[in-house]
């Protein structure tokens, strides 16, 4: 599997593309290519072009969940795409309406929009998308210090409700030498995530793990997600997106993280 990041808060040092603080990779496996999340706005387009990657191969859209800084570039992905039958995968409630202090963060288009245009697919449950690569859907709470917490309101049946972000969900390579987790934001736990993917595939090693954890503070719950890495003997990191300078320095006290920027390409 070859993963290239499209979209991300940052950027390398010399390496001219553009940054926003949004999630957009390019996943190749098994012969499909696969676009995890679209970032905020039509930014990815241009990363794409100057990477030499054409959007129109991809044959599946996956969403990590709802929020805007996930969902925002895919209209403008619509406008652009010639390819036939474009596949779209996400969590039930992912394009749910969604609100922060009265304004909306969450998906451009709704699912009947989006069903308009695409094949789309909302599950809870796991879904292969290649052979080695797997949709987690919904994630279980497994570990007492990831307790959810919401994250602004959303609209169900008409009224409005905290939003626990249930449609927060990742991606799980099974590679040779253990599990790869791409997440988005990971607001259902980082560690969560990683206890379900180990169900899920049947197997415990972990070789790496990339996106956002949703940490940035230096407390109990970083200390135990570091304590949960060591257990767990994960080899690489590579967080990004939502997780602060302070949380990376942390962990790399412990663990050394590797950076992420717009352009990295990754081989697992």
């Amino acid at each position: 599997m070859k993963l290239t990041v499209l979209a991300d808060n940052n950027t390398f040092i010399d390496r001219y593309y553009c940054g926003e603080p949004a999630v957009c990779y390019f996943i190749e496996d098994g012969g499909q290519r696969i676009l995890f999340d679209t970032g905020y706005s039509g930014l990815f387009l241009k990363n794409a072009r100057k990477l030499g990657l054409d959007l129109n191969t991809v044959s599946t859209v996956v969403f990590s969940h709802g929020h805007n800084d996930h969902t925002g570039g895919f209209p403008h992905l619509l406008k652009i795409y010639r390819g036939n039958g474009l596949a779209v995968l996400a969590h039930p409630d992912a394009f749910e309406e969604k609100t922060e202090s009265g304004e909306p963060i969450g998906s451009p288009l709704s699912a009947e929009q989006i069903r308009e245009k695409c094949r789309l697919e909302l599950s809870a449950r796991p879904v292969k998308l290649t052979e080695r690569l797997t949709f987690l859907g919904e994630v279980p709470s497994s570990n007492e210090f990831e307790k959810r917490s919401p994250i602004g309101k959303r609209r169900l049946d008409g009224r409005l409700e905290d939003d626990y972000v249930l449609d927060d969900t990742a991606l799980v390579y099974q590679s040779r030498e253990g599990l790869c987790l791409i997440t988005g934001c990971s607001h259902s736990g980082i560690c969560n995530i990683i206890e379900y993917a180990k169900s899920v595939c049947k197997d415990s090693r972990i070789r790496g793990v990339i996106g956002g954890f949703h940490l940035f503070e230096d407390d109990f719950r970083l200390a135990q997600t570091i304590a949960y890495f060591q257990k767990n003997r994960v080899a690489e990191l590579y967080p990004c997106h939502c997780v602060s300078f302070a949380a990376k320095a942390r962990i790399h006290q412990a663990i050394p993280v590797r950076e992420v920027g717009v352009g990295m390409e990754l081989t697992w």
